[in-house]
């Protein structure tokens, strides 16, 4: 018997008994369609954490440095975090001096940020938004786009002018209808002109990106909205390629010590992140997700398998007389064996492909009313398919071996 016939008589039983059919696959259907949607949104979180997430927090191909981590790789002792409370804050005249003394061709901005209500003194106002006092470069390391405006000059930035780039959702907000460009708001009190309107950034993990508004540094902003005067946040310095990194990483190390007067013996009073290494922590849980998931689901294929090689022996047993009838035909015991190998492994593909289906539309489901990203990938379907159907291959070779060793007289007999 050639494959295609075996396919075709398996399809013949599976028609002849739908709901036999049904339950024997819902154990493969269940446990690849937990499969897929798991492996598609773990897929889609991971590709988030290294692109957007990375990216927005760190900025691409950037050195991060702070006085304390933006990132903690697990939780932070009391101690530690007292020790990070007590460390120096850096400086504008820090990070202008660091960006004076980098070899390592590059971009560097400084910046702080507070939530801070956002006025047009006229009674709109929106609260709790993102207010960012930086350098004029500031714009060009995040690789924000502008939709109308421009941002703020270096001799601005300088000067401490107060101009401000707003994000859609506070312009939206403040100036409905009406164009923002040319608008005073008020931050904190004091006026400022409105030059430039940001490009829609979404959402990261749910809290909108364009809650936002950006004025130089040392604009009233300095001492006033941010209590600490002339102190930073956020020193990054951007490479042109990544191959780069390492060695900004580096120097950054080495001049932050040589401008904190730490001794050769003496821990680092500061923080130098990227984020490849920031993001350790996440690289662990996924590492575990995606080996411990997985194994749970293969449970529920187990309990499939079972199901599929208990219904294939009542099959066995229905169409004993069958059987004979064949082999007195002159059908090999090969021909048994692959026939009930065949209709198993037909049965659960079918259940496999189903799972898919279904995979599929609970993950984009998910991600369409949450947060979490999906991400499908060829590898997860191939494996969803290959364990279905190796699942009922598996659970078939007990009963198709059965019904090979029938002796076809004693099969004749049966009724």
């Amino acid at each position: 018997m050639g494959i295609r016939e075996a396919v075709r008589i398996a399809l013949a039983m599976i028609r002849a008994n739908k709901l036999r059919a049904f339950f024997t696959v819902l154990g493969t259907v269940v446990g690849v369609t937990f499969l897929i949607a798991v492996i598609t949104l773990l897929n889609g979180m991971d590709a988030y954490m290294k692109e957007e997430f990375a990216g927005r927090i760190f900025g691409n191909n950037t050195v991060l440095v702070r006085r304390v981590p933006e990132l903690q790789n697990g939780p932070v002792s009391e101690d530690t975090w007292r020790e990070w409370q007590r460390r120096r804050r850096f400086t504008m005249n820090d990070a202008e001096w660091l960006s004076a003394n980098m070899r390592t061709p590059g971009l560097l901005s400084y910046s702080y940020d507070q939530s801070a209500k956002v006025g047009d003194g006229r009674g709109r106002e929106v609260q709790g938004v993102n207010v960012i006092g930086a350098s004029a470069d500031f714009f060009r390391v995040r690789e924000l786009d502008f939709s109308a405006g421009r941002p703020f000059s270096t001799q601005e930035a300088q000067r401490g002018v107060p101009v401000i780039v707003l994000g859609v959702d506070v312009a939206e907000t403040l100036f409905p209808g009406r164009n923002p460009l040319g608008q005073t708001v008020r931050v904190g009190g004091d006026p400022y002109q409105v030059i430039g309107l940001l490009e829609k950034q979404g959402s990261l993990f749910g809290m909108s990106m364009d809650r936002v508004a950006i004025a130089p540094a040392r604009s009233p902003l300095n001492g006033g909205v941010f209590p600490w005067a002339n102190t930073v946040e956020d020193i990054s310095y951007k490479v042109p390629d990544g191959a780069l990194l390492p060695a900004a990483e580096q120097e950054m190390i080495g001049l932050g010590r040589t401008l904190r007067r730490l001794r050769p013996a003496d821990e680092n009073n500061f923080s130098v992140e990227t984020a490849k290494n920031s993001l350790g922590f996440w690289e662990k849980i996924n590492g575990f997700l995606m080996t411990a998931l997985p194994l749970l689901v293969m449970i529920s294929l187990v309990v499939g398998a079972v199901v599929i090689m208990n219904i294939m022996l009542v099959s066995v047993s229905e169409r004993t007389r069958e059987i004979g009838i064949r082999k007195s035909l002159g059908a090999r015991r090969r021909d048994i064996l692959l026939q009930f190998l065949i209709e198993a492994g037909t049965l659960s593909g079918m259940g496999g492909l189903l799972g898919i289906g279904l995979g599929i539309g609970m993950a984009t489901l998910v991600s369409a009313v949450s947060p979490l990203p999906a991400r499908v990938s060829g590898g997860a379907i191939g494996l969803a398919l290959f364990l279905g159907i190796g699942v009922g291959l598996a659970a078939g070779v007990y009963p198709a071996w059965r019904a090979s060793r029938l002796d076809p007289i004693v099969a004749l007999r049966s009724e």
